[in-house]
């Protein structure tokens, strides 16, 4: 029997929601630090755009990949099962370690600058639950090194995409007239 490499967004979404909850993280708190960011530049904003935001994120394989990857890094560590110097690196999660901040770059930039943009804000902050997750990542036979990166990263992929989806609907309720990339061309020359 061949094992199974290869999954529908719903079964990624669903395993990325078990593995999430597994180290205590559940949609909504995602959610609600992806909600604060972009309450910050919009009024209106719904608390389910920001959760059905972070569930189309979670549906992605590349960050399937990446919650499945940080979750078992972490586990790892945990156990101790990393030799040398690594080992201890992970463990106390050193701030010139750098390599998980890259993972969550990676997530991030699916939304493009902005996305790594609220990333940085994110990680430097230390917003709701990846304050939670840096904090007992510091207790004795917890670590959460990589999975703080990653929470944080889908957080600000999500709160990018709310960002997006708010856009869009109002640029499809504004009226314009018509405009092209050449309409002024003769002012350029």
């Amino acid at each position: 029997m061949s094992k199974k490499l290869l999954f529908s967004r719903e079964e990624m979404t669903r395993l990325c929601v078990e593995a999430l909850k597994s180290r205590g993280v559940e949609i909504d708190d995602i959610a609600k630090i992806s909600y604060k960011q972009q309450a910050r530049y919009t009024d209106d904003i719904k608390f389910e755009t920001c959760r059905e935001s972070v569930l189309k994120i979670l549906s992605l394989r590349d960050i399937f990949h990446h919650v499945l990857l940080a979750v078992e890094l972490d586990k790892l560590a945990e156990k101790k099962m990393f030799e040398g110097p690594i080992q201890d690196i992970i463990e106390a999660d050193l701030g010139l370690f750098g390599v998980d901040e890259v993972l969550g770059l990676d997530v991030a930039r699916i939304y493009g600058v902005i996305g790594m943009t609220n990333f940085g804000d994110i990680d430097v902050n230390k917003h709701g639950i990846v304050n939670t997750l840096n904090t007992e990542g510091k207790k004795p036979g917890v670590v959460h090194t990589f999975l703080d990166d990653i929470v944080g990263a889908i957080a600000a992929a999500a709160s990018t995409r709310v960002a997006q989806v708010i856009n869009e609907e109002m640029a499809q309720t504004e009226t314009h007239e018509k405009i092209s990339l050449f309409d002024n061309i003769e002012e350029i020359k």
